[in-house]
C-alpha cells in the first residue's frame, strides 16, 4: 500500500483514541497524532535497503506497542502516548503490507509471492492482494476512507496536510505505472556499471 495509506492509518488510530479518550493525552496534543503518522511512515523507510524486511516487524512492533500502552496510560504525557502510537501504527503498517501486493515492481502481475517477513516466524508473509499493489485504485479508495474522519476531527494545519496526502495518493495513483514504464527504459539505457549499484528489486523486473 501508499505510504501515504499508511500514515492516514496511523493518524485515524489516534484520534480514535482521542476520540475514546478525550481526556488524554491522544485528545489534547497533536503529538501523539504526528507521533502516529510517523509510525504509519516508519516501515518504509527501508524502501531502498531490504525493503518489507529491514524495518518492517509484524510481529515484535505490535509486541513493543503492547509493551508501551500501559506505560502510557500510567504517565499520560504526550510523548509516551505518541510513543505507543507510534509503535503501534508500525505495527498495523507491517501488519497491513500482507494484505497487498508483492515485491515486485510489477505488481500487478501477482508474481511474488513475498509480502512482508515476518522475523518472528523466519519466512516471509505471502501476499493476500486485497488491495492489489501500492497505488491501485482500491488502495486509493482505502486512503481516502482514512482520511474522512481524521479530517473530521482535526483541524488547522494538521487537517491540511491530510488533505494534501490524499492529493499526493491521487497524484501517485495516476502515475504509478507510468513511473515503472519510464524506470524501464532509464535502466535499460544505464551501463552495467551503475545498474550492478542498484537495489536489486528495482532491476530484476527490468532485466
Amino acid at each position: 500500500m501508499m505510504a501515504t495509506t499508511h500514515a492516514l492509518a496511523g493518524v485515524v488510530l489516534a484520534v480514535t483514541v482521542g476520540a475514546l479518550f478525550p481526556e488524554s493525552a491522544a485528545g489534547t496534543s497533536l503529538l501523539p497524532v504526528a507521533a502516529a503518522a510517523l509510525g504509519g511512515l516508519f516501515p518504509d523507510f527501508d524502501l531502498y535497503a531490504g525493503h518489507r524486511r529491514t524495518l518492517h516487524f509484524p510481529v515484535y512492533f505490535g509486541v513493543a506497542a503492547a509493551l508501551a500502552t500501559p506505560v502510557a496510560v500510567a504517565v499520560g504525557t504526550p510523548l509516551a502516548v505518541g510513543a505507543a502510537l507510534f509503535l503501534a501504527a508500525a505495527a498495523l503498517h507491517s501488519a497491513m503490507d500482507a494484505l497487498g501486493g508483492g515485491l515486485e515492481l510489477k505488481p500487478w502481475l501477482g508474481t511474488s509471492e513475498r509480502a512482508v517477513y515476518s522475523h518472528y516466524h523466519g519466512r516471509w508473509i505471502r501476499p493476500r492482494r486485497w488491495i492489489r499493489y501500492d497505488g491501485a485504485p482500491e488502495d486509493l479508495a482505502l486512503a481516502v476512507g482514512f482520511a474522512v474522519p481524521a479530517a473530521f476531527v482535526l483541524d488547522g494545519l494538521a487537517e491540511s496536510v491530510v488533505f494534501a496526502a490524499v492529493a499526493v495518493s491521487a497524484v501517485y495513483v495516476l502515475l504509478r505505472k507510468p513511473m515503472v514504464l519510464a524506470a524501464e527504459v532509464v535502466v535499460d539505457a544505464l551501463p552495467d556499471q551503475l545498474v550492478a549499484r542498484l537495489p536489486a528489486r528495482f532491476v530484476e523486473d527490468f532485466r
